[in-house]
């Protein structure tokens, strides 16, 4: 059985405009091309450390074409991707974080459903461990993935200033 969700996703609203678009997101996240995978942060909550961001799957993905031949899914590791890079936004610029933010782990992970092209995937954050320092910063966030209302992956990453 899948775990609760990290905070009630009906009390947000999920039609609303982006409070960061893929151009804010530009500022704060290297990532460019193939490998942004964040199109929108939606709400976030710097007291609870709590934020919620989305992907669009769409047929124009890099992956398309080679994962998997006539039924293209979304790999792992771009879900993966996508839920480091909400990470380090949130790191960034809602924590006020300083220079970049290299993936560091990952832990937990699991994978309940596919995704395909033409849905959005809601990215749920948690940080779960922040340690500030002068010389390298280090965050653990736990991130779960929905789409259509499912649970379709968990994951704990980690991340530290380089």
């Amino acid at each position: 059985m899948p775990p609760p969700l990290l905070f009630d996703l009906s009390q947000l609203d999920l039609e609303a405009e982006p409070a960061f678009d893929k151009e804010a997101i530009c500022k704060v996240n290297p990532q460019r091309f193939e490998m942004q995978q964040l199109d929108g942060i939606l709400w976030y909550d710097r007291k609870k450390s709590q934020i919620l961001g989305y992907k669009d799957v769409t047929d124009k993905e890099f992956w398309i074409r080679g994962h998997i031949p006539g039924r293209a899914l979304m790999p792992g590791v771009i879900m993966i991707e996508a839920a480091a890079q909400l990470s380090s936004f949130f790191l960034k610029e809602i924590f006020k974080e300083e220079g970049f933010i290299g993936f560091a782990g990952i832990s937990s992970a699991k994978f309940r459903s596919v995704i395909e092209p033409g849905n959005r995937l809601y990215l749920l954050g948690h940080i779960t461990k922040y340690k500030r320092r002068k010389q390298s910063s280090h965050v653990t966030t736990s991130v779960q993935g929905v789409v259509n209302n499912n649970l379709v992956f968990e994951a704990s990453v980690s991340g530290m200033r380089v």
